[in-house]
């Protein structure tokens, strides 16, 4: 055997011994957050959570998110379109996790617009502009007052409705929920009380067609 086939055999045997690693660590991250959320499954939703679609939806996907997040926001429509896909059978619980400094200013709007009854379309102004006002992980929230004059929102409402004060409390109590669910990255999404297996678009499509079929199907 010459050196090349030596350098060949060693080369695939690290492949292997890397690959069988990785999904060694990916296999037990996902039990660790499965446990996790099994045993702390009233962290999950409270009753001030924004809440989108059916009350009587029999599957439940729980979201936290931060209005700065760019992934949160890539994620938006294929959220939107889920809940589209399964409309009745599907509701969302969006929790709070301003992980970036100053976007829980921009939970406080969001608050507001609940009051008001503008939540959904305060939030898809958020993240449709958010390239503008939390560019490079950078939120500046106060420029999220402009886009809602501009698109013709009732800004003056919205700032008498804003409660600094009310909307810190709720997110205190979402960052110890997802401290407790071990959620330290945003979105971080549950449905039906179990975490996604890793992180990705046709791994949360999975988990929501798999949970509707079981709900549904019996």
């Amino acid at each position: 055997m010459n050196q090349k086939s030596i350098l060949f055999i060693t080369l695939g045997a690290l492949l292997i011994a890397f690959g069988g690693a990785a999904y060694w660590y990916n296999a037990k991250q996902a039990a660790e957050k499965t446990a996790l959320a099994s045993n702390n499954s009233e962290a999950l939703e409270q009753f001030h959570s924004p809440r989108v679609g059916s009350p009587s939806a029999k599957v439940t996907i729980v979201e936290f998110m931060d209005p700065a997040c760019e992934t949160c926001s890539a994620f938006h429509d294929a959220v939107k379109a889920t809940m589209k896909q399964y409309q009745g059978k599907v509701k969302l619980v969006i929790r709070y996790a301003p992980f970036h400094p100053g976007s829980d200013k921009a939970v406080e709007i969001l608050e507001a617009s609940r009051n008001l009854g503008k939540f959904n379309d305060v939030l898809d102004l958020m993240y449709g502009t958010q390239h503008g006002w939390a560019s490079h992980h950078n939120p500046q929230p106060e420029l999220i007052w402009e886009y809602l004059a501009y698109y013709k929102f009732d800004v003056a409402a919205l700032k008498k409705n804003v409660d600094s004060v009310a909307t810190a409390k709720l997110i205190a109590i979402d960052l110890a929920d997802a401290k407790t669910l071990g959620v330290n990255k945003t979105p971080t999404f549950f449905v039906n009380g179990k975490p996604l297996p890793s992180f990705g678009y046709e791994q949360f499509q999975k988990l929501v067609a798999d949970e509707v079929a079981a709900a549904y199907n019996k």
